[in-house]
């Protein structure tokens, strides 16, 4: 798999902003990607030391919505946590 393709997207909620007071960046990432093809893809697109990668299947949900009864299914995606070596950030993000 492509470096670029691993990673989808970085995910930007209260959460995650918390987390990145404690070197910790949260990503969307492919559903095929494993720990290693994450850190690898953080280190080579972001010039950081990357620690460990936590990895979270999360699943599809069922949106409802009024009138005509109509259900929509979001698809499953992955969420990867990655810890950063101390004293390190990405810049990038840090906006």
């Amino acid at each position: 798999m492509d470096t670029y393709e691993v990673i989808v997207r970085p995910l930007e909620t209260e959460k995650a902003y918390i987390q990145r007071e404690l070197g910790q960046y949260v990503f969307m990432v492919n559903r095929k990607a494993n720990k290693a093809q994450i850190s690898r893809a953080v280190e080579e697109i972001y010039n950081v030391n990357v620690q460990s990668v936590n990895v979270m299947n999360m699943p599809a949900k069922i949106n409802h919505t009024r009138g005509r009864r109509m259900v929509t299914r979001r698809a499953p995606w992955k969420k990867a946590v990655v810890t950063l070596a101390p004293d390190e950030s990405i810049e990038a993000l840090e906006a």
